[in-house]
């Protein structure tokens, strides 16, 4: 009998019937199917995004763009995996699952051999979106050397380096200028979230490959609540930004509003609650356990014993949440953009209370003309504008839904991107 066979007859015999090259072909198919888990694995880096931040702009980028990054991933043929690099915060709890890593960024980890570098060796790539409007010279000299060097590191190591949709700049000073320059220049691609910062990053790094898009807290994951609208009173949010009345209360205006914030605040509320057929909900989207001069929950809880009429919204655990109560609103007034987005993306008209360029340059990219100026109103003229443009919120609704026809195809733009990087990862694994 030919050995084999002979073989097959005795493995047969104490292995209940099986042969043994079904044995080898099972290690083979194991070993084939370990090669194609790996061949479809990639590693994507979301730098400067955050898991716990108490600002909930920051998580609804990270949960947006990480939406992005896995749709146009898993269309490439990947199974994406993400490592989440940022500073440290605990102000919510986690946004992310147990299969995000979390790495983060310190003194400690960003200058050891073995602590940042080390961690993006490892990486098919980096999304690095600055904390949305972080990448500028205005935070400082030291947020400034850890938003710079963290990109630095990442391209010396040979990883690619995209700067997700963010605001560029303002950079005005000479050192700060040539340093993002140089990692413009050298990063895969530049994508600016509005023209304003576009031509920022064209006019700094001509060189770069600069593309435009837009926010992608736009694409935030939400439970849709429009089903609450339309009822016997009109459910108006109102989004005090702790930032805001901060500055007005102590006098600085750092952001140099013609009109007191706090001011309009109180007399916005009573004008509402006057008309009889409003609900007023007191809206926060950003909070701080350790920076209260920056936390809505604090002025939220002073309005509403100021006025006893309010609906005080609690906390909420995260951005989609919080996006999802603002889809319920009939209209929404905020002085945090992305609680703007949130309800600009879910049909709610709202009036952004603008106090910086990205306001402006985000809305008016949009063509949306609905937003408080930064000059040029007193506390009366802006409380008017608001209640004008509640009178008129069909209007709003109908300039936002042509505004998100803008807004899917700047997004497409980044898709694009990210389709064209991960095709050039695939190429070179051969």
């Amino acid at each position: 009998m030919p050995l084999p066979w002979i073989i097959s007859g005795v493995w047969c015999k104490k292995s209940g019937g099986k042969s043994p090259w079904s044995s080898i072909r099972t290690a083979e198919g194991r070993a084939n199917s370990m090669n194609e888990t790996t061949s479809r694995r990639l590693s994507v880096g979301l730098l400067w995004h955050s898991a716990r931040s108490g600002n909930l702009g920051v998580g609804a980028l990270t949960l947006g763009n990480m939406a992005i990054a896995r749709e146009v991933a898993e269309k490439a043929g990947f199974e994406p995996h993400f490592t989440l690099l940022s500073m440290r915060d605990g102000d919510t709890d986690p946004i992310v699952g147990d299969d995000v890593a979390v790495r983060i960024i310190n003194t400690k980890s960003i200058l050891s051999p073995s602590g940042y570098a080390s961690w993006v060796k490892k990486l098919d790539c980096v999304l690095d979106i600055g904390a949305g409007d972080s990448f500028a010279e205005i935070y400082g000299p030291k947020r400034f050397g850890f938003m710079w060097l963290s990109k630095a590191l990442t391209i010396a190591q040979h990883v690619p380096l995209v700067l997700s949709p963010q605001t560029i700049g303002p950079f005005t000073k000479t050192p700060y200028r040539q340093l993002a320059a140089s990692v413009m220049n050298r990063s895969h691609v530049v994508v600016s979230r509005d023209d304003k910062s576009l031509a920022v990053a064209k006019d700094m790094a001509p060189s770069a490959n600069n593309i435009i898009a837009v926010d992608v807290a736009f694409v935030l994951p939400y439970v849709s609540q429009t089903h609450l609208r339309g009822g016997p009173k009109l459910r108006v949010g109102i989004n005090a930004s702790g930032l805001l009345m901060e500055e007005a209360i102590t006098g600085r205006n750092h952001f140099g509003l013609s009109y007191d914030y706090a001011a309009f605040t109180r007399q916005l509320i009573r004008s509402l609650l006057d008309r009889g057929d409003v609900e007023v909900h007191l809206v926060p989207h950003a909070t701080s356990k350790t920076m209260p001069q920056d936390d809505d929950n604090r002025y939220a809880d002073m309005l509403a014993a100021e006025f006893p009429g309010v609906i005080r919204v609690p906390e909420f655990p995260g951005p989609s949440e919080a996006k999802s109560y603002i889809s319920g609103l009939d209209f929404l007034v905020a002085g945090r953009m992305h609680a703007c987005v949130g309800a600009y993306s879910s049909g709610t008209p709202v009036i952004p209370i603008a106090y910086s360029r990205k306001f402006d340059g985000l809305f008016g990219m949009l063509g949306y003309k609905w937003l408080t100026p930064v000059k040029g109103l007193d506390v009366d003229g802006a409380v008017n504008f608001v209640l004008n443009g509640l009178d008129k919120r069909a209007e709003l609704a109908a300039d936002l839904a042509e505004g998100m026809k803008t807004v899917q195809q700047r997004l497409d733009v980044y898709r694009g991107a990210l389709h064209n990087l991960f095709m050039e990862i695939k190429a070179k694994r051969g």
